[in-house]
């Protein structure tokens, strides 16, 4: 009576399941983290009929404070050339500003922005919501 070696037996764990759901986890991470735009202010626009998607080369965005930012970082007004040259001036082809421009803010703020790109060689795309 050999009891010994009736009792060795090999145990295996399979975990072929388990690297399938790491894998399809990983997929969708990195699938949700292009998505995200960190480098973005909540600011309520105004609707249009048609999309404004443009490359982004730079985006200024205006609060109803009449406070500027460039990216996510804020400026004030009598900076913004100097801050946006530079950005623009990296773009070899055709360099964009996007404007967002909360509701309430004055016409005159964007035009001034506006002002500015035309000075500095870039073309302005002013962003809106779908309706």
């Amino acid at each position: 009576m050999n009891l010994r070696r009736r009792n060795k037996k090999h145990v295996e764990m399979h975990n072929s399941a388990l690297n399938d759901i790491l894998f399809i986890l990983l997929l969708f991470f990195l699938i949700v983290s292009t998505l995200a735009n960190p480098n973005v202010i909540k600011l309520m626009l105004p609707k249009a009929q048609s999309n404004t998607k443009a490359k982004q080369t730079v985006v200024v965005s205006i609060n109803e404070k009449h406070e500027f930012f460039v990216g996510t970082t804020k400026v004030p007004f009598e900076g913004l050339k100097q801050a946006l040259a530079p950005a623009v001036a990296n773009e070899k082809i055709d360099p964009t500003i996007v404007i967002n421009a909360e509701k309430s803010v004055p016409i005159e703020d964007v035009v001034n922005v506006m002002e500015i790109a035309k000075q500095i060689g870039a073309k302005v795309v002013l962003a809106t919501a779908k309706q």
